[in-house]
């Protein structure tokens, strides 16, 4: 049986924690204030919200057992994926492409 931790451990578990916090979110806001970066930079820091995104989504979409409850529940998300994408690349808007999603997805489920 595990032993609870003291409070002198838990508050230095917490301070390191802070101080990560603090060093990872605040600290570049103030190192960058009133700097510009370079155009490249900014380029490639524009893609971290997309990216994101697309890694929890494609987490959702291939999952190891994906195929074991048969062929149509594993495809029906991809296909609803792939709606998504079309949509993104006409509207590129996220609430439409949350709108299509849901949307192509129930009717791929009530086929």
């Amino acid at each position: 049986m595990m032993e609870p931790i003291s409070w002198t451990q838990f508050l230095v578990v917490f301070a390191c924690c802070a101080l990560t916090m603090l060093a990872c979110r605040v600290l570049p806001l103030f190192v960058l204030k009133g700097r510009s970066l370079p155009k490249r930079l900014e380029e490639a820091l524009g893609f971290i919200p997309s990216a994101a995104f697309a890694a929890l989504v494609a987490n959702d979409l291939f999952t190891p057992g994906m195929f074991a409850a048969g062929l149509w529940p594993a495809t029906a998300p991809l296909l609803a994926a792939l709606v998504v994408v079309v949509a993104a690349r006409l509207t590129k808007s996220l609430l439409w492409c949350a709108l299509v999603g849901v949307a192509a997805y129930a009717l791929l489920m009530m086929i």
